[in-house]
């Protein structure tokens, strides 16, 4: 473990004891990564809120039943998927149809509207904001545990043995699962990232980190 994996344990067993203070300190560290994580698997902007804060009412709740076995993300995270798998469920529909209105409003029609488009630089940073908006659209269209994956071996650069523990699957079918997503997400983005400037973009790249798969 590293110093800040050991340090979030160390937290973790003392708001096991019921220190509030230590459990402020868990939440300032995570938050964003798990709201960042939330965001990207249920594609609400209604509800990612909801379910982020309800990460750590479960963590708070489940304190008793914490052990340190493994790194405290690990956990925190599995936390984080299965409330995101209930929040699907329980909608019952396909997870890409906020996304859509998301990216689909009047403000940013009008933006688009208005932009310089003869300005190369401003150019530039326009296809790459679309590409963006079309990676998120491919990786909210991937199967739940594919996405999954994908953003905590991305996102959260876990090893394969943490994901699979996240996932409840084996190491074997974690990085199946990490392959068949990033194959998916290639062919769907395959007509973006060979045109002009997308070809070599910044997002592009970070999308799929080739020496990790």
């Amino acid at each position: 473990m590293t110093a800040v994996h050991d340090e979030d344990a160390s937290l973790m067993l003392r708001v096991q004891q019921g220190e509030l203070g230590a459990f402020e300190q868990l939440v300032e560290r995570h938050r964003q990564p798990i709201f960042n994580f939330v965001q990207r698997m249920i594609h609400d902007p209604a509800e990612t809120e909801d379910v982020a804060q309800q990460v750590f009412v479960q963590v708070w709740k489940a304190a008793d039943r914490y052990r340190v076995a493994s790194r405290f993300t690990t956990w925190l995270f599995t936390i984080a998927r299965n409330l995101c798998l209930n929040e699907l469920r329980r909608r019952g529909r396909h997870p890409t149809e906020s996304l859509e209105a998301e990216h689909d409003t009047g403000e940013s029609t009008m933006a688009r509207e208005f932009e310089d488009v003869r300005n190369p630089g401003v150019a530039e940073e326009v296809m790459l904001g679309e590409l963006t908006v079309k990676i998120e659209e491919a990786l909210a269209a991937l199967p739940e545990s594919q996405r999954a994956a994908i953003l905590l071996f991305r996102e959260q650069e876990m090893p394969y043995e943490e994901i699979a523990r996240v996932l409840e699957v084996s190491v074997s079918a974690t990085k199946s699962l990490i392959h068949r997503g990033r194959e998916t997400l290639k062919a769907r983005l395959k007509a973006y990232l060979r045109t002009g400037a997308w070809d070599s973009s910044e997002a592009a790249a970070e999308t799929f980190p080739g020496n990790r798969v």
